[in-house]
C-alpha cells in the first residue's frame, strides 16, 4: 500500500492497481502540489461536507467516471450535481471492485455553503479503507473520543491519518492518544498548517509518536511512503 499526502486532509491510497482519493481539496488548497486534473483514480472518499474535505470531488469524480463514497445526505448531494455517488452511513460496511469501505463514528459537524446558505451534509465520519490486506484509516475531522479505543481493538490497522490542527480538530495531545488506541503501527498527520489557525509543530508531534514505538510520517504535500 502507498500512500500519499496532498496537504490538508487529502490522502491518495494506491494498492493492488487501484487508486482511491480522500477529501480531495486541492483548488484553494494553499499547499497543494496537483491540480484536480491531475488526479486518476478509481473511486473518491469523503469524510464530510465541509468544503476543505469535499473541495473537487466533484469535478474529480466526473472526469475518472468514478463514484464518489459518503455518508448518505453527502452522496446524494453529490448525485443532484451529477457525479455517480454511493451512500452509506456510520458503522456501514461495503465491498466494491477490489476495495472495502466501513464508515466510523467521528465527532465534529457536516455542511457546504451552497449560496447564502449552509445545507446539512449528514453524520460526519471516519473511514477505514482495505486493499490487498491492508487497512488504512482516515480518521476525518474529529475530537478523540473513547471508541477510537474500540476500532483498534476490532480492526487490524495498518497505518491512520489523524489531524492535529487543534481548534477544528483534536490537537496533537489527543492525537497521540488516540494513535495509541487505533494501534496503527504508521501515522500521518493532517488538518495542520494549511491555515493560519492550525499551526502545528510536526515534527516533535512525529518525534513523540517515536517515543510510543509508532512510526509518524511529517509528508510534505507531493510525498509518500509505502507499508
Amino acid at each position: 500500500m502507498k500512500i500519499t499526502y496532498y496537504g490538508h486532509s487529502c490522502v491518495l491510497v494506491e494498492a493492488e492497481g487501484k487508486r482511491i482519493i480522500i477529501d480531495p481539496f486541492l483548488t484553494g488548497n494553499p499547499v497543494a502540489t496537483v491540480s484536480p486534473k491531475d488526479i486518476r483514480v478509481d473511486a473518491v472518499l469523503l469524510t464530510h461536507g465541509h468544503g476543505d474535505h469535499f473541495g473537487d470531488c466533484i469535478e474529480i469524480a466526473k472526469a475518472n467516471a468514478c463514484p464518489i463514497v459518503a455518508v448518505y445526505e453527502l452522496a446524494e448531494y453529490c448525485k443532484s450535481q451529477g457525479a455517480e455517488a454511493y451512500g452509506m452511513n456510520i458503522g456501514g460496511s461495503h465491498v466494491f471492485d477490489g476495495f472495502k469501505v466501513k464508515f466510523t463514528l467521528a465527532f465534529h459537524s457536516s455542511s457546504l455553503a451552497v449560496g447564502d446558505s449552509w445545507i446539512y451534509m449528514g453524520e460526519p465520519g471516519g473511514i477505514l479503507l482495505t486493499i490487498g490486506g491492508k487497512t488504512f484509516f482516515h480518521a476525518g475531522d474529529t475530537g478523540l473520543f473513547g471508541d477510537m479505543r474500540l476500532i483498534g481493538e476490532m480492526n487490524d490497522i495498518d497505518a491512520a491519518a489523524l489531524p492535529i490542527g487543534d481548534s477544528l480538530t483534536m490537537g496533537p495531545e489527543d492525537a497521540l492518544v488516540a494513535a495509541e488506541w487505533l494501534r496503527a503501527a504508521h501515522v500521518l498527520p493532517v488538518h495542520y498548517n494549511t491555515f493560519e489557525g492550525i499551526r502545528q509543530d510536526v515534527s516533535s508531534f512525529c518525534d513523540r509518536l517515536g517515543e510510543k514505538g509508532i512510526q509518524g510520517h511529517p509528508l510534505k504535500p507531493g510525498e509518500s511512503f509505502e507499508i
